[in-house]
C-alpha cells in the first residue's frame, strides 16, 4: 500500500489509487501531454478497498493530492519546454505542414519556458524528497504512513498554490510581462516556503527579460519573436489590432526608402503597456526605449554618412592643399567602407562592454531591486544620449544647420531677403499663376542669391523655394475694403495675398533627420511665412514713401516754374497730408513690430539656445531645448493666438492695400479709394482700439508696440 502511495506521489496511478478521468473513460489510456490541465483533483482511492476506514481514506486522499498536483505541473512543464516548434531547414514543407496540422496550434512563449524551468527545479526537489522517504521506509522494520506525511508536510503549502498559478496562466493565456506581473502579485503571500519558490520562478522570468534588454540596449536588436517584450515594432501593434492604418504605412514606406534607421527612430518602436511589468516605471520604460533606438542608430549608420565621414577624415589628414584632389578621386573611386568600423567609432566597444556589465550585474542578482534597476537604466540612457549627441552635434554640425535655419527661415540674412523682395516686388503685385508661380518666384530668388550669398555658404544649397498652396488668388489692390466685414471681435474676412504661400524647404541628411523632424521644419516654415510677410509690408511702406516724395518733389518743381498754377500746389499737398500721416503711423507700427520680433524674440531666444547647447551633452535635452526655442518663437510672435495673429494679418493686409493704392493716386478711382481707406481707419477707432485694450494687456510686449504707435488707434481690424 505504501509503495502504491509513493508511486502516486510522483504521478503514477494504478489499481489502488486511480485517476478518475481515466477510470470514467474505461480505456486505460494515459493522458496526452497536450491535454488540458484538470481544474480539480482526480486522484482517488479505489472504491472497492474495504480494509481502510474512513479517517485513513481521507488522510491518504489528502496525501495523494500532492501527486495529482505534481503530475499536472509536470505536464505543464513538459508542454511549455517543448521545442518541437523549432525545425531545421532540411524538413520538407509537406512534412512540416502535416506536423502542424496534427498538433494543436499554440503560440510559443519563452517566458513560459523560463517559468517551466523554475517549476522543474521545484519538482526535482519534491521528487528527491519522495525518494528519501522511500529509502527511509525501506530501512524501517515497521514503516508507517506518518513518515510519509511528515516528510512531505512542507509541500502542502507549496504545490497547491503553484497548481492554481498554472491554472490561471493556462486559463488567461498569460505570457511576457503579464506573467511576471502575476508572479510578482503572488509573491506577497506571507508563506516563506512559497515565497522562496515564487522568488525562484521570478528569477527565471527576469533572466529572459534581462536577455531581451541586453539585446536591445547593447546591440540595438529587438529579440522578441513571440510578442512578449514591452518594446514592440509599430507594425506589430497594427497587425494585432487588425488595423492597416494606411497613412502610417505610407509614412513608413517613404521613410524606409530614404533610410531604415529613420523609420525605426520616428515610427518604428513603441511601448506596449500590456506587457510592461508593474515593477518597471513608465519613465524607466521610456529610457529603455530611447536607449535601444539610440544604440540602433549608432550601430547602423547611414551608408551615405559612412562615406562622408571617411572622406572628411581623409581630407583633414591630407591638408587643405589636397582637398579637391581627394574629392575628385573619391567621386569616381568610392571604395566600400566597413559599416562595422564606423559603428564601433560611433559607439566604442568599451562603452558597449560597460552597458553589458551593468545588465549582467542586474541579471546575477537573486532579487529584482527596483532602485538598482532604474539607476542602471538611467546610466545606460545617459551613455546612449551622450554618444548620440556627439554624432548629431559634433559630427553632423548641428549648430551650423541651426545657424542656417536662423539665417534663412528667421530672416537673419536681412540683405538677402531685402534684395529678394526688391527683385520680386513687381511680380508680387500681380496675382500668382497656378502653373508658373513657383518658377516665376525662383528667378528673383536666384538673382538675390547671386548678389548677396557668398560661395563659402555651404548651407544655402540646402534651401529651396516652394509655392505649396494657393488660397483665393486676389490682387490686393482690387480688394474693396468698404465691403469687408468687421465685427466686435476684430476679425476680418479679407482674403490673403496669394504670395503669402511662399515657403522654404530645407534638405537635411542623416542623422539630422533625428533632430529636424517634419514637424520641426513645419514650425520653421510657419515662422518664415509670417516674417517674410512682415518684411514685405515694411519694404512696401518704404517704397511708397519714396514714390510719394518723388512725386511731391516733381509736382513742386513743376508748379514752381509755373507761377500761375502755383496756387493749386498747396491745396493738393494739404489734400494728401492725412494720407501721409496714416502711412507714417503704419510704418512706425510695422518697424516696431519687426524690431521686436527680430531682436527681442529671435536674437534673445537664439542666445538662450546657444547657451543650452554649450552646457549640454545629452541628445534628449538638446531636443527639449530646441522645442522650447521654437515654442518661444511662436508664442512670443503671437502666432499661437488666433485673435492676435488675425489682427496683425489684417494690419499687414491694410498696409499693403494702402501702399499699392497711394502709388496709383493719379487716377480718380484710386484717389477715392485712398480717401476711403483713410476715412475708414479714422471711423473704426472706437471699436478697434477698445477691443485692443480688452485683450492686449495680457501680452505686454505687443501692447507696448501697438500703443506707442498712433496707427494702433486708427487701424482697421
Amino acid at each position: 500500500m505504501l509503495h502504491e502511495i509513493l508511486l502516486a506521489l510522483v504521478g503514477c496511478t494504478g489499481d489502488l489509487i486511480i485517476d478518475e478521468r481515466e477510470h470514467h473513460k474505461s480505456l486505460g489510456i494515459p493522458l496526452y501531454p497536450d491535454a488540458p490541465i484538470s481544474d480539480q483533483c482526480c486522484f482517488k482511492l479505489a472504491s472497492d478497498i474495504s480494509f481502510i476506514d474512513r479517517s485513513e481514506r481521507d488522510l491518504i486522499e489528502r496525501l495523494i493530492a500532492l501527486g495529482f498536483y505534481y503530475r499536472e505541473l509536470d505536464r505543464f512543464t513538459t508542454k511549455s519546454r517543448n521545442l518541437s516548434w523549432i525545425r531545421s531547414g532540411d524538413v520538407s514543407p509537406s512534412n512540416r505542414a502535416s506536423e502542424l496540422s496534427n498538433r494543436k496550434t499554440e503560440k510559443p512563449s519563452i517566458y513560459r519556458r523560463a517559468f517551466a524551468n523554475g517549476l522543474v527545479e521545484v519538482l526535482s526537489v519534491y521528487r528527491s524528497v519522495v525518494l528519501q522517504i522511500e529509502q527511509k521506509l525501506l530501512s524501517e522494520t515497521m514503516p508507517i504512513l506518518a513518515t510519509v506525511i511528515q516528510g512531505l508536510n512542507k509541500f502542502f503549502v507549496v504545490l497547491p498554490p503553484l497548481y492554481e498559478l498554472v491554472l490561471e496562466i493556462e486559463r488567461d493565456d498569460l505570457r511576457g510581462g503579464k506573467l511576471l506581473n502575476l508572479l510578482h502579485k503572488r509573491f506577497h503571500c506571507g508563506v516563506p516556503e512559497l515565497q522562496a519558490c515564487i522568488q525562484r520562478l521570478l528569477w527565471h522570468g527576469h533572466q529572459v527579460l534581462y536577455n531581451q534588454l541586453a539585446s536591445w540596449m547593447v546591440y540595438g536588436t529587438l529579440q522578441d519573436h513571440h510578442g512578449e517584450f514591452f518594446i514592440r515594432r509599430q507594425e506589430d501593434q497594427n497587425m494585432e489590432y487588425g488595423s492597416s492604418i494606411p497613412d502610417t504605412s505610407e509614412k513608413l514606406a517613404r521613410l524606409s526608402a530614404d533610410d531604415t534607421s529613420l523609420m525605426d527612430w520616428h515610427l518604428g518602436f513603441h511601448i506596449f503597456l500590456d506587457m510592461l511589468p508593474e515593477n518597471i516605471h513608465m519613465h524607466a520604460a521610456e529610457s529603455i526605449l530611447f536607449a535601444g533606438k539610440a544604440i540602433k542608430i549608432l550601430r547602423n549608420p547611414s551608408p551615405g554618412f559612412k562615406f562622408q565621414d571617411a572622406l572628411c577624415k581623409q581630407q583633414t589628414g591630407k591638408g587643405s592643399q589636397n582637398v579637391h584632389e581627394s574629392a575628385a578621386h573619391h567621386r569616381f573611386h568610392k571604395k566600400p567602407i566597413s559599416g562595422r568600423i564606423i559603428g564601433e567609432e560611433l559607439l566604442p566597444q568599451s562603452e558597449a562592454d560597460k552597458i553589458e556589465i551593468m545588465l549582467q550585474d542586474l541579471k546575477e542578482s537573486l532579487d529584482f531591486h527596483k532602485r538598482s534597476f532604474e539607476c542602471s537604466v538611467d546610466s545606460i540612457r545617459a551613455i546612449a544620449a551622450s554618444h548620440l549627441w556627439q554624432l548629431v552635434v559634433v559630427r553632423a554640425d548641428l549648430n551650423g544647420h541651426l545657424k542656417a535655419l536662423k539665417d534663412y527661415f528667421l530672416l537673419a540674412k536681412g540683405d538677402f531677403f531685402q534684395c529678394f523682395l526688391e527683385e520680386s516686388q513687381q511680380l508680387m503685385r500681380l496675382p500668382p499663376h497656378q502653373s508658373t508661380a513657383e518658377i516665376d518666384i525662383i528667378v528673383p530668388f536666384q538673382m538675390a542669391a547671386i548678389k548677396t550669398i557668398s560661395q563659402e555658404d555651404k548651407y544655402f544649397s540646402r534651401v529651396s523655394l516652394r509655392m505649396p498652396s494657393f488660397g483665393i488668388t486676389v490682387k490686393s489692390s482690387q480688394v474693396d475694403l468698404s465691403k469687408t466685414k468687421t465685427n466686435a471681435g476684430g476679425s476680418s474676412e479679407t482674403s490673403l495675398d496669394g504670395w503669402d504661400g511662399i515657403a522654404l524647404e530645407y534638405s537635411v541628411d542623416w542623422p539630422l533627420q533625428l533632430f529636424f523632424t517634419k514637424e520641426v521644419l513645419s514650425k520653421y516654415r510657419t515662422i518664415f511665412q509670417y516674417l517674410l510677410r512682415l518684411k514685405r509690408t515694411q519694404l512696401e511702406l518704404e517704397k511708397s514713401w519714396a514714390s510719394v516724395m518723388h512725386q511731391d518733389h516733381a509736382d513742386f518743381a513743376r508748379h514752381h516754374n509755373d507761377r500761375m498754377n502755383h496756387s493749386t500746389s498747396q491745396p493738393r499737398r494739404q489734400h494728401f497730408r492725412p494720407m501721409w500721416h496714416v502711412r507714417e503711423h503704419m510704418a512706425f507700427l510695422i518697424r516696431n513690430l519687426q524690431f521686436y520680433i527680430q531682436v527681442d524674440v529671435v536674437e534673445s531666444q537664439w542666445d538662450f539656445l546657444q547657451s543650452h547647447i554649450q552646457n549640454s551633452n545629452d541628445f534628449t535635452e538638446l531636443v527639449t531645448f530646441h522645442q522650447e526655442y521654437l515654442s518661444a518663437l511662436i508664442s512670443q510672435s503671437f502666432l499661437d493666438i488666433g485673435s492676435v495673429s488675425r489682427i496683425l494679418g489684417s494690419i499687414m493686409t491694410l498696409c499693403l492695400q494702402f501702399c499699392w493704392t497711394i502709388e496709383n493716386q493719379e487716377s480718380s478711382q484710386n484717389t477715392c479709394e485712398l480717401e476711403r481707406i483713410t476715412e475708414m481707419t479714422v471711423h473704426s477707432r472706437n471699436v478697434s482700439f477698445s477691443w485692443f485694450l480688452t485683450i492686449l494687456p495680457c501680452f505686454s510686449r505687443l501692447y507696448l508696440v501697438l500703443v506707442k504707435s498712433p496707427f494702433g488707434r486708427l487701424c482697421e481690424v
